[in-house]
This record gives C-alpha cells, sequence and structure tokens, in this order.
C-alpha cells in the first residue's frame, strides 16, 4: 500500500473521534502538526529488522500521533535488553492503561525472570493486566514465599504440562519443586511424553535433563532411533529404563503405529511395563491410527485403560468409536475425561447421542434430554444439532434493542478501540487487531456487558472491518445480533453471482465469513487472496474453466473477480461431492484429493456427516468444516426468514458409489 501523508492523519482522526492519551493535552493540540503515518509504517518495518537506531532516529517524528504508544513500544522494546529501570519505568507511566503498556510489562517481566531480578519482577508482577503468559505465571509462581506448598507444586505442573514449546520459566519453577519433593519425578516423564507424542524433542530434552543433564543425550537418540534402543532392552526394571522404554514405544507408535502395537504386545513389556505405561502407549497408537482412519484404531485404545489417557487421546477414541458404531465406548471415552474437557460441545453432545442410544431406562433419557439443554443454541455447530435433536430448528433470534446514541458515543470514544481501528486502517492489521482485542478483553473482566460489547462490534461495522465486527458480537452472552454476527458485504454481487451460477448464497456467505471474515486483502501464509482466499494456481485453473479470458493473476484481488473466481470453484468441488456440503467444505481448504480419501474405500460405512466431519484428520480442517456448515445455516435462517435444518446440509458420507462419475478429477 502507498503511505498515507499528514492529512491522510487529521482525517482519520476526524473521522474515529480519536483522543490522546492525555485528553486535556489533546484538546489545546489543535492545529499542530501530527507526525504522519509513513513515519508509524516505517517504524514497524524497522521493530521487523531490529533496527534499534532507525527506530531512535524516527520516535521523535512519532510524537502527537495516535499510535504514538506503538512507535514508543517499539523503540524501547528493540532495545529491552539495555534499557534501564528509569527509562521502563518512565514508558509505563507515559501510556498508563494502553495495550502498549502491558504488552512492555510483559516483555520485561520474562526478561527479570531469566535474569533472576525477583525483587523487581513481584513489585511489577501485580501490575500485570492481561497476565495471560503462562512463563511469567510460572516465574511468579517460583518466587511465591509458599513455594514448598503443595497448591503451589499443582499449579506449576499445570501450567508446565500445557505448554506446547520448550519454556524456561516454567522449566525453572518445575526445577525448584522437583528439588523441595513437592513435584515428582513422574510429572516430569508426562511432559518428555508430550513432547514425543508431539514430535518436539526439546519439549522431552528440556524435562529429563531437570533430573539428569546427561539423560538428556539418552533421550534424543531414543528420540532418533526408538527400534535400536528397544532392539538392546531386555529389561525395563528400573525407573528411568521404564521411563526410556515407554518414550520408545511412544516415538515407534507416532511412525508406524502398527508396528508398535506388536512391539508392546510382546511378553516382556506385558510383565515390565505398568498398567499406566501401558495405557498411554496404547492411546498413541490409537491416537495416531484414528487419524489415518484405520479401521484398527478402537481396538488399540481397548488394550488400555481410559483413566491413563490424555484428553487428547480420549477424544481420538470418542472419534474411533463414531466411526465404528459403537456407542459403548463413546460413553465411557467421554466419561473418562477431565471435567473442563468434558464440558466442551463436541463431547457434550455425543455423550447424550450415545445416552439414547445405549438407554435402558428412563433416568438415561432424562440425562441424554439434559445435556442436550445444556448446550442446545444457534451458536455453534453442536449447538445447532443439540436443537435439533430436541425436535427444534434452527431460527434467527430477535434482534436486541437498538443501540442508543450515548451507547455508540461511548464505544466511540475508547481510544484502545479507536488506536485499534487507526491501525488496520492504515494497513497494520496485527496490531490493530492486538489492540482492540485487548480493550475488548480488559472490559470484560472489569464488567464489559453485552450492551457495550454490541457497541464496540457496531463501531467495526461501521467502519467495514468486518472481523472485529464479528468477533466482537460472538463474546455477548445473553443477546445476539445476527445482523453483526452473521453480515452480508458485497450482498448484490454475491446474490447476482450465485444465481447465475445455481449456488446457494447461505453457503457461499458461510464460506467467505470463515476464509477471510470478509477482508478484502486478506493473504494466507500459503499465498491465498481475496474475500475467497484463492491459491494463485487455483484461480488460473478455475479461470479457463468458467470462461474468465484474459485473467491476470494479481486480478485476484479484485472483489468481483475473485468472487466469480471462488464461487466457479465452489460449484465445481460440490458437484464432484455429488451436492455434498461438507465434503465440498474439506475440498475447499485441504484439497479435493483428501476428502476423497476421507470418505472411505468401496464397502466402508455410510457415516453421518457430523461423524464423518469429527473424523477429519487435520485439526484446521475438521474445524473449518463445522465452522463452515453451522454459518450457512445461520445465514440460510437470514436471508429467507424462515427455521433452517443443519442435519438436512449434513446429509451422510459414504464412498462413492461405482460407476458415479468424476466431474473434475484433475480438481486442483
Amino acid at each position: 500500500m502507498q503511505f498515507s501523508t499528514i492529512l491522510t492523519s487529521i482525517a482519520l482522526l476526524g473521522a474515529f473521534s480519536l483522543s490522546a492519551l492525555q485528553p486535556a493535552q489533546a484538546q489545546t493540540r489543535t492545529g499542530e502538526a501530527l507526525a504522519s503515518d509513513e513515519t508509524i509504517l516505517l517504524m514497524s518495518q524497522a521493530f521487523k529488522k531490529g533496527n534499534v537506531q532507525r527506530l531512535s532516529e524516527l520516535l521523535p517524528q512519532a510524537r502527537g500521533h495516535v499510535l504514538e504508544p506503538w512507535a514508543a513500544y517499539w523503540e524501547l522494546r528493540a532495545r529491552l535488553d539495555t534499557a534501564s529501570p528509569a527509562e521502563i519505568q518512565q514508558f509505563l507511566n507515559r501510556y498508563a492503561g494502553t495495550y502498549q503498556e502491558d504488552r512492555l510489562r510483559n516483555d520485561w517481566l520474562l526478561l527479570l525472570g531469566k535474569r533472576q531480578a525477583w525483587g523487581t519482577f513481584m513489585a511489577e508482577y501485580p501490575s500485570f493486566r492481561m497476565n495471560d503468559d503462562r512463563s511469567v505465571q510460572c516465574y511468579a509462581l517460583l518466587t511465591d514465599a509458599r513455594s514448598s506448598d503443595r497448591d503451589v507444586a499443582q499449579k506449576v505442573e499445570t501450567l508446565w504440562l500445557a505448554l506446547r514449546e520448550a519454556d524456561e520459566g516454567c522449566a525453572a519453577a518445575a526445577e525448584q519443586q522437583l528439588k523441595a519433593r513437592r513435584l515428582q519425578p513422574h510429572a516430569v516423564w508426562m511432559r518428555a511424553r508430550l513432547g514425543f507424542e508431539s514430535n518436539n524433542l526439546r519439549i522431552a530434552t528440556q524435562a529429563v535433563a531437570l533430573l539428569d543433564a546427561e539423560w538428556a543425550n539418552t533421550v534424543s537418540a531414543v528420540y532418533s532411533n526408538p527400534e535400536h534402543y528397544l532392539e538392546g532392552k531386555l529389561l525395563a526394571l528400573r525407573l528411568r529404563t521404564k521411563e526410556l522404554v515407554t518414550l520408545a514405544m511412544i516415538r515407534l507408535a507416532v511412525k508406524d503405529p502398527a508396528a508398535a502395537a506388536i512391539e508392546i504386545d510382546k511378553l516382556r513389556w506385558q510383565t515390565q511395563l505398568s498398567q499406566e505405561e501401558r495405557s498411554w502407549v496404547w492411546g498413541v497408537i490409537g491416537k495416531r491410527s484414528a487419524m489415518r482412519l484405520s479401521d484398527e484404531a478402537l481396538g488399540y485404545f481397548l488394550h488400555g485403560q481410559d483413566r491413563h489417557m490424555t484428553d487428547d487421546q480420549l477424544g481420538w477414541k470418542v472419534r474411533a468409536a463414531l466411526r465404528a458404531g459403537n456407542w459403548a465406548q463413546v460413553a465411557t471415552a467421554t466419561a473418562a475425561m477431565s471435567e473442563p474437557e468434558r464440558q466442551d460441545a463436541a463431547w457434550v453432545y455425543w455423550r447424550a447421542r450415545a445416552l439414547q442410544k445405549l438407554a435402558k431406562a428412563e433416568p438415561d433419557r432424562i440425562e441424554a434430554r439434559r445435556l442436550l439443554q445444556s448446550i442446545a443454541s444457534v451458536r455453534g455447530f453442536y449447538e445447532q444439532l443439540a436443537l435439533e435433536e430436541l425436535g427444534q430448528r434452527i431460527s434467527a433470534p430477535a434482534r436486541p434493542e437498538p443501540l442508543t446514541q450515548d451507547e455508540k458515543d461511548m464505544a466511540r470514544r475508547d481510544p484502545g478501540l479507536s488506536r485499534g481501528l487507526y491501525a488496520i486502517q492504515i494497513g497494520l492489521r496485527s496490531e490493530g487487531v492486538r489492540e482492540w482485542n485487548y480493550s475488548v478483553n480488559l472490559h470484560q473482566r472489569g464488567g464489559m456487558n453485552d450492551r457495550e460489547l454490541l457497541a464496540a462490534a457496531d463501531l467495526a461495522c461501521q467502519h467495514e472491518v468486518w472481523d472485529r465486527c464479528i468477533n466482537t458480537s460472538e463474546r455477548t452472552k445473553d443477546v445476539m445480533d445476527f445482523a453483526q454476527r452473521f453480515p452480508m458485504p458485497h450482498k448484490d454481487a454475491v446474490l447476482q453471482r450465485t444465481a447465475q451460477i445455481g449456488l446457494d448464497p447461505a453457503y457461499v456467505y458461510g464460506l467467505i465469513r470463515q476464509e477471510s471474515r470478509f477482508i478484502m486483502d486478506a493473504r494466507s501464509g500459503v499465498g491465498a487472496s481475496g474475500l475467497m482466499q484463492v491459491m494463485p494456481a487455483t484461480a488460473s485453473w478455475t479461470a479457463k474453466k468458467i470462461g474468465l479470458v484474459n485473467f491476470k493473476p494479481q486480478q485476484i484481488t479484485d472483489r468481483d473477480t475473485n468472487i466469480a473466481i471462488g464461487t466457479g470453484y465452489l460449484k465445481l468441488v460440490l458437484d464432484d461431492f455429488a451436492g455434498s456440503m461438507p465434503m465440498a467444505a474439506a475440498a475447499y481448504n485441504a484439497g479435493p484429493g483428501r476428502p476423497r480419501s476421507w470418505r472411505g474405500q468401496a464397502g466402508a460405512p455410510v457415516l453421518e456427516a457430523a461423524i464423518w466431519a469429527e473424523n477429519v484428520p487435520f485439526t484446521e480442517t475438521r474445524d473449518y468444516v463445522k465452522k463452515v456448515l453451522s454459518n450457512t445455516t445461520n445465514y440460510a435462517a437470514l436471508i429467507s426468514g424462515q427455521p433452517q435444518s443443519l442435519k438436512s446440509r449434513l446429509g451422510m458420507v459414504g464412498p462413492r458409489e461405482l460407476g458415479a462419475a468424476l466431474v473434475s478429477r484433475d480438481l486442483p
């Protein structure tokens, strides 16, 4: 994009009614020259490149700009290692109450923890409003005067095991608790197992080194060649050897589940490994097999005990049981999950369905109905399915009372929301989104009610920042404004195009909402562009198929061209999958080849599409299919004004019928 001018900055300031950090001073600055957007954008680039000198040179020019807090943050963050405490405190005071203040405090606390500057750390930690950084939380526990208490050890263990990357703060806190004998070595081996299961060796070696630094090398060797390690182990009587054997089994299971199943079933491991160790390994074998849609998956899970498996493993056991039609195992696996995991709408729904299938007495049917009622709403995929199980259809709720001018003005005057919008407007989307979310989240913690959320969402809608409009409106608890949650920008273009090619406009809107949140210039990390996030190769191929002559790759960001190509490709995919909306959505996200394989070979069972979607191996695609279909159903209710059925859109999924024609086998 081209750099904005000072006049553009002034115009945008007026449009957003932005207030500076010190409102009284802002009112006296009318007519003062403001730093241009160009300076801010140059500083953003310098920060990404780590150019400290350039940041320091540009900072004076950014004084007085509405995004001055970002400019000052970038400049100080880039040299935080060498900044004096006085400089840091001056920044925190000058920008008190802003996202940038709390962001820098987060960065500083991490640095203080790493340096073990506990006095300054504990003085500053209570002011950390976000308090969402697990590493910072672990550093705080490390300095806790009650660090010998079992309660602190439990908190450290919970935080540490939840981290998906190696982390110094939580590792240091875990080490302290190990030395105090409040944290047991088993927690270390659990952390190592999770590292092996997620293909993250660094997690495992960091954990095991807390027990003995030399063991980390052995763990690395086990990770590199688990088969070789297992061949040389005839006995696993010592704790360390048993755990290393378990790690080797886990690594083998990730690489080759069938081979791991053969190995762990050998007599020596049945007698030398504990039930807990064997169950964890069987959980990994089952999970990796289920991710490959193997018919053997459920049988593998049944070799272990649910109580020794992780929530993630149990989730895959539920999926394998659903594919196999084994509702008893759906019930037992969901019952074994941790309490927070059991509350997830997916597992509430499937547990209710299992109880319905297995019910032999009225109490079971009553419990199933209670579970369905606890989640039934129009808010999401499983919530909508629960409604239909209860005999209801999906309708758009009545609109809430219109916002008052005072409510709108309050949102407009919020400095964090205004800065967020401004940053997005000049191309700093990541920064703008973070500041917007921070403002909304902090308000929520302090009591931002549904009306305030609706007003904030309305502010974003009015400026056509649709992603913030949607995401903010989705936060309301007791009221819903479907016009905010499911907006229909570019309505004439979408309706005209879908009518021309015979495509359901609700389906197109459901897909666009998930793909780009209606951000015109959205671009993914892999190069997909525009409203419908079309890949360059797919765009060129589709342009030829639909007769779009003289198509040039740069045209993909044009609204009408993007809609024409995106809908054209979606129609081809939908026809290829015989009108199956869930399979076409999966194909749009992951490519058509994958859902063709996921539907199974000849002789595979025909499944409810909800079961098929839950078993999609890719987390992103699994989530995508559910959200697109849920969105579609709500858009259909809005467009038609009539109650809708998600189940009818889902249908059934099974192998392609023999003799069925492939519409476009060359679909990219």
